[in-house]
Parts: structure tokens; C-alpha cells; sequence
């Protein structure tokens, strides 16, 4: 999982500990018409079973280039099935890039 242009990004829970942790891809969803962000801790080494976080990136902020600073939760179960279904086919390796994907939506 680890790249060397991979993008990190530090969250502060609660409590003031500080976290770093590596994007493992973003998406827009223009069902929902959200961006996305799916992170995992960059302290996991490549054999490790990771926890994967999911947040909604803060709107205008751009999928392919966060820079926001604002994660949010994402709310409906409508939305965490539509994101668990997208980290499945990234997973699956049916594209390795988020955008070379059909999220839904209508055609254009």
C-alpha cells in the first residue's frame, strides 16, 4: 500500500492525539453530489489488515486535491453502502484510480 508520492493527512481526534494517515483514494458521487476521502494509518506495514476510514470532504473542496482541512461524517446508510461498494471495486483491482470508475449518476 505504500507509494512515494503517496498523500498523508494528520487527524486530531478528541483527546488532541495526533494521527497520520495515508489517502488511499477520493471520489465525487454525483448520486449524492459529495466528494469522499478513504484513509488508512500510515503506520500499518503492507501485510497488516488496516482499518479504513471513510469522510465526506467539506463541499468545493476537490476529490482529486483536498486541501479543505475539514473531514466530515458521512450521515446515511445510502451513502456508507454506495462507499462500501466503491472501496469493494477498488479493492477488487476493477480500476486503481477512482476516476476511472462510473459511480452513477446520469449519463451525460
Amino acid at each position: 500500500m505504500s507509494e512515494d508520492n503517496q498523500q498523508q493527512i494528520t487527524i486530531v481526534d478528541e483527546d488532541g492525539n495526533e494521527e497520520l494517515y495515508n489517502v488511499l483514494f477520493t471520489f465525487k458521487s454525483p448520486d449524492f453530489n459529495k466528494s469522499y476521502i478513504l484513509l488508512y494509518p500510515s503506520s500499518a506495514s503492507e501485510d497488516e489488515e488496516v482499518d479504513i476510514q471513510a469522510f465526506r470532504l467539506a463541499d468545493g473542496d476537490d476529490p482529486a486535491d483536498p486541501q479543505g482541512g475539514e473531514l466530515l461524517p458521512i450521515e446515511s446508510d445510502e451513502e456508507w453502502d454506495m462507499v462500501e461498494s466503491m472501496l469493494n471495486t477498488f479493492l477488487s483491482g476493477n480500476g486503481t484510480d477512482a476516476s476511472d470508475q462510473d459511480w452513477g449518476g446520469d449519463p451525460e
